[in-house]
């Protein structure tokens, strides 16, 4: 058997080939990220059918790479960098290179301690594409409210109070026709009062028009420059729906991915179309666990006490090791589930009346949701409160 360890890189990966006694067939390969270069690294192989290929999941520049070797018929395993990195301290010398990784890659493989790992299949890979591009986007939107708030802070200060939300359709309709205390007072009573009705389907009128005029005129806004800030008020709330339309392109897209697969996820309240995909695709094959404490700790819920030396921390946090995307997801539904799933609503009550910050109940009921999720996943059956998931009714706090 040969071993072949590969170091991945933006533009050229470095390859280390091993044999049985680990001794170096050739020189360390530099190859391009590409066909050619592939080609260059299977011709330096006596025999690439009987290799095995190792490199670690580093970003996503190793992905055309395992995809190429994957269609030449070649055996490749995946290494979590989290397990390489843990399994690379077993070397005394930690000289980081190139050639140096990639030699320790192979020799992982070589000395087995490498567990078999592949590739998500397409539907869950189109799925976590999605997902983490709509996380990135829902970032994008709150960073442009928080700035569109920072500016009417400064032009309108009480526009705040007047709404539940500055970012109701009434209220946006309102700020994109009239944005400052100046522009409201111009409008005539009766057109603001036709503007409120009509945006918000009759919820508002001649009253909400009317505390808006009186607001307005008592405005403590500034009164300078006022055209540059309009101006940019109204470019962000142009970028910020532009952005949540994509979003509803990436929302109509999962759930159509969503419908061709059979699952019950989404038969846990909290957990919608949306987030368990996010969840779904961030897991993948659940058999990969081979118990719910497993995926927790891969989700980076796992509680860590600080202890050093005789102190020892009264209180734990979360790891936060492992996958970021899995985590929030997680969180969010449990969030949510702690106000419509039975068994979590009873959960987080429970640690209030403890003592627990809302916080560090919400971390509680994650973990007791991915415990859930994983039993759900596993059993493939869809959620009952009055069924007795295995290990669900246990305190994981």
């Amino acid at each position: 058997m040969i071993y072949v360890g590969i170091d991945i890189g933006k533009r050229n990966h470095e390859a280390t080939i091993l044999d049985e006694s680990g001794k170096e067939i050739a020189e360390s390969i530099s190859f391009k990220n590409s066909g050619s270069g592939v080609e260059k690294l299977l011709s330096r192989i006596p025999d690439p059918s009987d290799a095995v290929f190792g490199l670690e999941a580093t970003g996503h520049y190793w992905i055309p790479l395992y995809c190429s070797l994957i269609a030449n018929g070649l055996k490749v395993l995946v290494l979590n960098p989290i397990q390489s990195d843990s399994l690379r301290n077993l070397y005394i010398r930690r000289t980081k290179t190139d050639k140096k990784d990639s030699f320790i890659i192979a020799d992982i493989l070589r000395i087995g301690r490498c567990p078999e790992s592949q590739l998500a299949n397409e539907e869950t890979i189109e799925l976590q594409t999605l997902c983490r591009l709509r996380f990135e986007f829902i970032d994008q939107v709150i960073s442009l409210k928080q700035r569109l708030i920072s500016v009417l802070d400064r032009i309108f200060p009480e526009y705040e109070s007047i709404f539940s939300s500055v970012f109701i359709e009434s209220s946006r309709a309102l700020l994109k026709n009239a944005p400052t205390p100046e522009d409201i007072l111009e409008l005539d009573l009766s057109e603001l009062s036709e503007l409120l009705k009509a945006e918000s389907h009759g919820r508002f009128g001649e009253e909400k028009a009317r505390e808006l005029k009186e607001t307005a005129s008592n405005s403590f806004g500034i009164t300078i420059a006022l055209n540059a800030f309009k101006l940019e008020l109204r470019l962000l709330l142009e970028q910020m729906e532009f952005i949540e339309a994509q979003i509803q392109q990436i929302d109509n897209k999962v759930k159509e991915l969503m419908e061709n697969m059979k699952t019950y996820i989404t038969t846990i309240p909290g957990i919608g179309e949306v987030l368990g995909a996010s969840i779904m695709a961030e897991i993948g094959d659940i058999s990969r666990f081979s118990n719910p404490k497993k995926l927790v700790a891969y989700a980076g819920l796992d509680s860590t006490v600080h202890q050093s030396g005789q102190f020892t921390g009264s209180r734990s946090r979360i790891s936060k090791r492992g996958s970021t995307y899995l985590r929030r997801a997680i969180w969010s539904a449990a969030a949510l589930a702690r106000k419509h799933n039975p068994v979590l609503s009873e959960y987080y009550q429970k640690k209030i009346q403890e003592g627990k910050h809302p916080q560090a109940a919400i971390g509680a009921c994650a973990r007791k949701l991915t415990h859930l999720i994983y039993y759900i996943l596993k059993e493939q059956k869809p959620f009952d409160p009055d069924y007795q998931w295995s290990g669900v009714t246990q305190n994981f706090s």
